[in-house]
């Protein structure tokens, strides 16, 4: 294969990644947009291995099958419940690759071919920033992938760590940074890159580790910006064109969706990459109850929900754990049969990863059109006869509007309150990923069904 051919392929690899990143944009042309993306990378993978310039074939192909079979294992085996942690996981394989990839650039650089010795010079300069920036970004991505996968399998707290002075200690890491970066680029020092490696290592798992359990959607969002940039310097390092073009696609869109799910959270986007962003370490909202519950059989939400003409449904991480999402289509069905108005209001952050609960109810068959956001559902509590709180707890709080000393005052919430009956699915009182607890579960509108979700919704579907 000619390197002309192998370019043209890269090409169209950049065309289908960018179709594959519109399509993935809607729900209705999702499902396209992956196949965009599964064409775009096998035509990636083929100019790569044919490429003229390419060595060590036999490795590649060997190296390809083993990844690729470990890569269809685990996505078969995988719950809808465990793919944020995958996808935190899979960050930090991109970032210890680019990490590896700079260092064998490193002790490896190649022939650099330039008309004059002045040029040589400063194209090996550009080289070596190319280098340190690659593996800094690299064990960045890599320890606050590791770190956020830890929070969301429950390896690590989900509170954040606070430590004395964090953004201090931030900048220093930075400051220091910049100064091996000089003297990397002055000498070609492999202990100011193996230091500067081992401070992005730490930096990398401080960034992550100082953000809260209800923030950790965005810092997935973001991990995946770090993943592309991580690439896309990969890229720069092994100057393969491809790479850098898809790095920069990965980069700048999980860049993007971060800030769109900041601004809706009311979060600083700053604040996003300068880590410990959302809370200050104080906890005034406490675990301890605030007051009597009331419960309610699953019975009774049955005959609730027959007298109601409008029902919203807001679901959150326990449906996905008790994979609620097929009973819950039930009873939307029965509902919207007997002409009862049935809707689900998303927040922007349900789940653990962006778009999570978007695609365990596509899964389920949920008509697109009566998922709505947010911001748009928000305004039409108030003219809710009953709605269901199926496994959430962070975003239907309502603490976040009412007391300013909360880890998550500020943030956006599902004001599910305002409604005229709220039915609360939980397994017990316990507080949320957050830590925080819910005041809601004490109002007088507002009841608790305990128990398992999928077999509550089961039940009440039965009744219905």
């Amino acid at each position: 294969m000619s390197s002309g051919i192998v370019q043209a392929a890269y090409i169209v690899a950049a065309l289908l990644f960018i179709m594959s990143l519109a399509g993935l944009s809607k729900q209705e042309s999702a499902r396209s947009g992956n196949y965009y993306g599964i064409a775009g990378m096998t035509i990636a993978l083929l100019a790569t291995i044919f490429d003229p310039s390419s060595q060590g074939t036999t490795w590649v192909i060997l190296a390809m099958v083993i990844g690729g079979a470990i890569g269809m294992h685990f996505a078969r085996k995988v719950e809808m419940t465990e793919m944020p942690e995958l996808v935190a996981i899979l960050h930090s394989f991109v970032g210890m690759a680019a990490v590896l990839v700079g260092f064998n650039t490193f002790f490896n650089p190649g022939e650099i071919v330039a008309e004059t010795p002045e040029i040589a010079s400063t194209m090996h300069t550009i080289h070596l920033v190319e280098v340190f920036l690659g593996v800094f970004i690299g064990a960045v991505t890599f320890t606050g992938s590791v770190v956020a996968f830890g929070k969301l399998r429950g390896l690590i707290s989900s509170s954040p760590l606070m430590l004395p002075h964090r953004h201090k200690l931030n900048l220093a890491a930075v400051l220091v940074s910049v100064y091996l970066l000089t003297s990397f680029v002055g000498s070609e020092s492999t202990f100011a890159l193996v230091l500067a490696t081992l401070i992005a290592f730490a930096f990398g798992y401080h960034l992550v580790a100082s953000i809260g359990g209800a923030d950790m959607p965005v810092v997935v969002s973001m991990l995946n910006s770090y993943s592309g940039w991580a690439a896309a310097a990969a890229g720069f390092m092994l100057s393969n064109d491809l790479l850098i073009v898809t790095g920069a696609l990965v980069g700048s869109s999980g860049a993007i969706l971060s800030y769109i799910m900041c601004k809706a959270m009311n979060r600083s986007f700053i604040s996003v990459i300068a880590g410990g962003f959302g809370t200050d370490g104080s906890v005034s909202s406490s675990d301890e109850p605030q007051g009597e519950h009331s419960e309610i059989s699953a019975q009774e939400v049955a005959e609730l929900l027959k007298d109601s003409r409008s029902v919203i449904i807001t679901p959150g991480y326990g449906m996905a754990v008790a994979q609620a999402q097929y009973p819950v289509y039930e009873i939307t069905e029965k509902l919207r049969s007997r002409g009862i108005e049935v809707r689900f209001g998303i927040h922007p952050v349900a789940g653990r990863l962006p778009g999570h609960m978007n695609v365990l109810l596509a899964e389920a068959k949920v008509p697109y059109d009566i998922v709505l956001e947010m911001d748009e559902i928000n305004d039409d509590f108030p003219e809710t006869d009953t709605v269901l709180v199926i496994g959430a707890n962070d975003t239907v709080n309502p603490a976040a509007m009412e007391d300013p000393a909360s880890p998550i005052a500020g943030m956006p919430v599902l004001e599910v309150w305002n409604a005229k009956n709220v039915v609360v699915f939980k397994r017990s009182m316990n507080t949320g990923y957050a830590g925080v607890q819910n005041p809601l579960f004490f109002k007088e509108n507002a009841s608790m069904l305990f128990g398992d979700a999928k077999e509550s919704v089961d039940a009440i579907s039965k009744a219905i």
